[in-house]
């Protein structure tokens, strides 16, 4: 009987993927602060990701099947040289398309375009003739040391539409500036949570609605061990501070902005609530 019953209590955690919560480690809980995820979206349809490659999580994704976009990926920080990868192979997320899926990142194959995947998230295909686009990353390859955990940020559940110039100049800057800053200044674990607007408009396809292109990016880290020696220009950013962008290719410069700033900002352009915060207690420790 105990046998039978652990089966039955333990296989859940060991199967993550398309999960209901991220409250175990086996479900991405460690990639959120005090394993708490942004609050306060209201649509009930968006499907919790733990991103998983060669069976272990690598980070957390909000995602909305309708639109086929992410809503934002949430991932620790890893101090790296900024060198990114080439020739990875793009991903999908197998039980967005299936619940019998296979709970890892599997890379996209001829194979692999069935009506489910195509109708459950974007695939290659919608990315093959925008060329004003490129395919954004919210967990850049960037920020993370491993290979392995470089490798899976190559998933298309992970990435937005982005319009070239704005992709390559103002977000890819900002994404460098804040490398620099958590390589150099936070001591302790740093929690990234990187995001969407989701109004907007949408790639288009066949004359059906296929991506939906975010009207701003926006970015968050939160790092409580830091170094109370910063240059002040570096020091009052801790131990939380966010950034937006509008995804176009002009007026798009990247703002710098206090948590709550951002959180408002926000407000008035996600379906979410008067309680939404990105960071639990807005990444205030207890004994600050």
């Amino acid at each position: 009987m105990k046998g039978w019953l652990c089966l039955l209590l333990c296989l859940p955690l060991a199967r993550a993927g398309v999960v209901q919560d991220f409250n175990h480690v086996q479900r991405c809980k460690d990639s959120l602060y005090m394993g708490t995820p942004p609050r306060g979206y209201l649509n009930r349809a968006y499907k919790k990701i733990c991103q998983r490659l060669q069976d272990r999580p690598r980070y957390v994704t909000l995602y909305d099947p309708r639109r086929r976009m992410p809503i934002y990926s949430a991932y620790t920080f890893k101090k790296s040289d900024g060198e990114k990868s080439v020739d990875q192979p793009w991903m999908y997320e197998p039980q967005l398309a299936s619940g019998l899926g296979s709970s890892n990142m599997e890379p996209f194959s001829p194979s692999s375009s069935t009506r489910m995947l195509l109708d459950s998230q974007a695939t290659l295909e919608d990315f093959a003739d925008v060329v004003q686009y490129e395919r954004g990353h919210l967990n850049p390859d960037q920020h993370q040391a491993d290979p392995v955990d470089k490798a899976a940020t190559y998933s298309l559940t992970n990435v937005v539409p982005q319009i070239r110039e704005f992709n390559m100049g103002p977000w890819a800057q900002h994404e460098d500036r804040i490398r620099q800053r958590l390589n150099n200044y936070c001591r302790g674990t740093a929690y990234v949570v990187t995001g969407t607007t989701t109004a907007g408009n949408m790639i288009r396809r066949n004359n059906n609605d296929r991506v939906g292109i975010p009207e701003y990016m926006w970015t968050a880290y939160c790092c409580t061990d830091f170094d109370r020696n910063a240059p002040y220009l570096e020091r009052y950013r801790f131990p939380a501070f966010g950034a937006y962008g509008l995804n176009d290719r002009v007026n798009n410069a990247v703002q710098e902005v206090p948590l709550k700033t951002l959180e408002k900002f926000l407000k008035g352009r996600m379906e979410v609530d008067k309680n939404f915060q990105i960071f639990y207690n807005d990444c205030i420790p207890d004994e600050m």
